[in-house]
């Protein structure tokens, strides 16, 4: 009985060491850091939040441009003598653009927002702000007056280009689809509770508005939602508690959207991916380090530069953008239409491009993040070119708790040049003329006596439905005054992306990494 007993318990025993042998594998190891050794995610160990290394999502509406070198500027010959974009070779970060230009749906959708939050408030001057010139199509020699009442709320023109819109409205049209994009995935992972936002933010909010930047630095209070209380949260503080605040290193918010830099978006217009097959090599996609040619329109060549689709199929002789062919020519004849487009046509109209981008020729023209300078390009850096910086910081002078202007975002001022004087890397926060020849020389554009431009004025790039095929190259530039519009100008949004530079699909490493090698002995 006695030797029964122990072999039971032995038995027992042997059970008891394989379930803490399985609780233990079940058990995640925590991360710990390679600096000091401390875990990460650990209660016991100060619970400092380390998010794990991923690949961002990509936002609504945009498409990832894997980023690399090409030759920016000028393709063919200068025929408007301008000579203003030199070929210069450059690189451009990865990044992520509108897979089309924004249309009157979503600038409309834009000011039904402005109108709930700010009109009822009784702050009608930012709605007004907002609203596009539709005046721009009237003319004193054409009957355009149609397009003035129809083309921006006329549902048959829903997903046409918006134009009428200047510089200005459109980088606050990249401020408010930022907040709105980021508020949604606050509200659909529960750290906001959505039906109080939306009530409180549409029932006249004005000021108090959902604003990323206001809300990562607490400057905006908001109901928080279910997974903001539980104890299922993810995000703890150092006590363990339910974290209600969510910061932008927990990886659920997203970037700014913004307008694309010059060089991006002429970079992205090329889309130079067509010519760089890509070969299985080790499970991994790769092409070769190669363009085989500089192309002069949006699309891959063929063989010659061409307008059309050339290759035999169902739309061989199709005009691949919208554009006019010659002077009375917008579409061609009845029948046989060539672009069959008279003004803009809808966003997703003619084949994409490699990256698969619609519409960076013709179409309308669009605004880039850049101020325009003649020779823009000899001065710039090499890698991610720009010309329109002001550097600012936060203005501190409301105190905390009363940092945001009247729109509700929050308020910025220029850096003090005087704060300045140690640095290496920029002296002057506003540095717009920066190696243009003004601060040296102290002479200043003189805009409306000498010259039409100035600091306010912004390049705009790609042709439209009223230009002729030569501003259909990517590589062409021109300029407007920030403040101003037309009926043959639009845009489209882009984002930065973080990380590795060659995927969004999975997280991966930047730099060539090889496997260890044994030592033979």
């Amino acid at each position: 009985m006695q030797v029964l007993k122990l072999t039971r318990n032995f038995v027992l025993l042997l059970a008891l060491a394989g379930s803490v042998a399985s609780c233990s594998m079940l058990h995640k190891k925590k991360e710990k850091s390679t600096a000091t050794g401390w875990n990460y995610n650990d209660k016991d160990q100060g619970n400092f939040s380390v998010a794990k290394p991923k690949d961002i999502n990509t936002a609504p509406g945009l498409v990832f441009v894997q980023g690399g070198t090409f030759t920016m500027g000028a393709t063919q010959e200068d025929v408007m003598s301008d000579w203003n974009n030199i070929p210069r070779r450059i690189t451009v970060n990865s990044f992520f653009i509108d897979k089309t230009e924004v249309a009157n749906v979503h600038y409309r959708e834009y000011l039904y927002w402005l109108e709930n939050v700010f009109g009822q408030a009784g702050m009608d001057s930012v709605v007004d702000q907002a609203k596009p010139d539709t005046l721009v199509w009237r003319s004193e020699l054409a009957f355009n007056e149609p397009y003035v009442e129809y083309y921006f709320r006329h549902p048959s023109y829903n997903y046409y280009p918006v134009v009428g819109v200047s510089w200005k409205q459109a980088t606050d049209f990249c401020i408010w689809r930022t907040d709105r994009v980021n508020e949604l995935e606050l509200m659909k992972k529960g750290y906001l509770d959505s039906r109080s936002q939306v009530k409180k933010e549409m029932n006249g909010a004005g000021q108090d508005n959902f604003n990323s930047k206001a809300y990562i630095m607490g400057e905006y209070q908001a109901t928080p939602g279910r997974t903001a209380t539980s104890k299922s949260n993810p995000l703890k503080d150092a006590q363990g508690r339910p974290r209600t605040q969510v910061k932008f290193e927990d990886g659920i918010l997203f970037g700014d959207y913004r307008l694309p830099t010059e060089a991006e978006w002429e970079y992205a217009a090329y889309g130079y991916i067509n010519q760089n097959p890509q070969k299985k090599q080790k499970g991994k996609n790769r092409g070769e380090e190669v363009v085989a040619n500089k192309q002069i329109y949006a699309w891959k060549n063929d063989g010659f530069d061409n307008l059309r689709y050339t290759k035999k199929s169902t739309f061989q002789g199709a005009f691949l953008a919208n554009f006019k062919r010659g002077a009375g020519d917008n579409m061609g004849v009845a029948g046989g239409l060539n672009d069959n487009s008279a003004i803009p046509a809808e966003v997703n109209s003619f084949i994409p491009n490699g990256f698969g981008l619609y519409n960076m020729s013709g179409n309308v023209n669009e605004w880039v993040m850049d101020v325009y300078r003649p020779i823009t390009n000899d001065g710039k850096d090499d890698f991610n070119p720009f010309r329109g910086n002001e550097f600012k910081k936060v203005d501190m002078t409301g105190g905390a708790g009363n940092l945001r202007d009247d729109k509700g975002r929050i308020k910025m001022v220029p850096e003090s040049d005087s704060a300045l004087r140690s640095r290496r890397n920029y002296q002057k926060s506003y540095a717009i003329n920066y190696l243009d020849g003004d601060s040296t020389s102290n002479v200043f554009y003189g805009y409306g006596v000498t010259t039409l431009i100035s600091d306010k004025s912004r390049v705009y790039k790609g042709g439209s439905w009223n230009d002729r095929a030569y501003w259909l190259s990517p590589g062409t530039r021109r300029y407007l005054e920030e403040d101003l519009s037309t009926n043959d100008l639009g845009f489209r949004c882009a984002m930065n992306h973080y990380g590795s530079p060659e995927s969004t699909s999975k997280s991966s490493q930047t730099g060539t990494f090889f496997p260890p090698r044994r030592n033979k002995r």
